[in-house]
């Protein structure tokens, strides 16, 4: 059965293909890409709501700030990833943040406007932006649940299935993560430390459940990590 991760991540990808304004002729003479440099936002909570964003190039964390301050990242989207789609959704000011990790980021963006004319005109695609909103929604809501209910161990390791199922290769029994988040990456995306990202993930190598360096993460059998 495919992950929430995985449809989030096709979703996002077939769209990106079918909104780019540099992928639609119609509209590519009338738009530049943004480039952003690392660490570079590319909109702040309480900003007005007026695009969605399309990654050409690089990666982008989202994420938001709790009432304490503390950087709370719930998203790290990569290349023909979609983001800032929930203000078709009715959200008329940022709620969260979006951030370039990679130098000389490229960002195609849409307007609003743009993109309603469009699933005005194409029923096929208005479905599928809804899908994708509906994804996001239920992606956030299994986060928040899992952080709630479930101990450290047991996020990582669904993180690593969920991130198998959104761009593994399987090769045999085993499954090949190219990735380029560290260990701070994924503790972020788990509500944990570095440090425990750290321990479980050795725990897991010395049990042969796992292999890793800075560049993959080696999945020796899906269906047996725990």
């Amino acid at each position: 059965m495919t992950s929430t991760a995985a449809l989030w991540f096709f979703e996002s990808v077939n769209l990106y293909n079918t909104l780019c304004p540099h992928k639609v002729k119609a509209m590519a003479g009338a738009h530049e890409f943004d480039h952003y440099k690392r660490d570079q936002f590319i909109y702040f909570p309480e900003q007005p709501a007026e695009y969605i964003y399309m990654i050409a190039q690089g990666r982008v964390r989202i994420g938001h700030y709790s009432a304490e301050g503390k950087e709370i990242i719930t998203s790290i989207l990569t290349v023909g990833e979609i983001f800032g789609e929930l203000a078709i959704a009715g959200e008329d000011k940022r709620k969260d943040f979006a951030q370039a990790m990679d130098g000389d980021t490229r960002i195609c963006k849409l307007s609003i406007e743009e993109l309603k004319a469009l699933m005005y005109e194409d029923r096929e695609l208005s479905f599928k932006v809804l899908k994708l909103v509906g994804l996001r929604l239920m992606k956030m809501e299994r986060k928040l649940e899992s952080l709630v209910f479930k101990d450290a161990r047991t996020r990582i390791i669904e993180f690593l299935k969920d991130t198998a199922a959104w761009k593994g290769k399987k090769v045999g029994y085993e499954t090949l993560i190219q990735t380029k988040l560290t260990h701070k990456d994924i503790a972020a995306l788990t509500g944990t430390s570095r440090q425990t990202v750290t321990t479980i993930l050795n725990e897991l190598k010395e049990q042969n459940q796992i292999n890793f360096d800075r560049r993959r993460i080696l999945i020796r059998d899906l269906e047996k990590l725990k």
